[in-house]
């Protein structure tokens, strides 16, 4: 493959990630969500991972420290989540949602999944299959 070829499927994928992104963007600021798509991440991990350190967290959302830094701190304000200090290490903190945190993500699981939905239109359970073991075979490609 050339060069040319790498550089165009590269493109897609990124345009096409872009894409995914802006387009739930722009619902959830349509349908008034109170949140970000990034945001959004954050509690959906905090959700299904209970207490994580911020450390753990940036890895599960791809994010570096002062981008999850600010995203932490907004839904601190929002009431959504809460640092906790780390039992073992008083210098770190957990972060976890709150009761009001839960109640959102609970409120918005089922909206955000129509949302997402909307990408995977006119693909078929063979398209997905193909899909996953595309994407699988690239992350592993770049895992060290």
């Amino acid at each position: 493959m050339t060069y040319e070829q790498f550089s165009r499927y590269s493109f897609l994928l990124d345009r096409t990630a872009r894409k995914v992104k802006q387009y739930a963007q722009q619902k959830f600021k349509l349908k008034d969500f109170d949140i970000t798509v990034d945001q959004w991440l954050v509690m959906k991990n905090l959700d299904e991972n209970e207490m994580l350190s911020q450390t753990e967290l940036a890895h599960l959302v791809f994010k570096d420290h002062p981008t999850l830094t600010r995203i932490v701190d907004i839904l601190c304000k929002k009431g959504y989540v809460e640092r906790v200090p780390h039992p073992q290490d008083r210098r770190s903190y957990q972060l976890h949602l709150t009761k009001g945190g839960k109640d959102k993500v609970a409120e918005l699981k089922p909206q955000i999944a129509l949302i997402r939905q909307k990408a995977w239109e006119n693909l078929n359970e063979s398209d997905f299959e193909e899909f996953k073991r595309i994407l699988n075979t690239i992350y592993g490609n770049l895992e060290e």
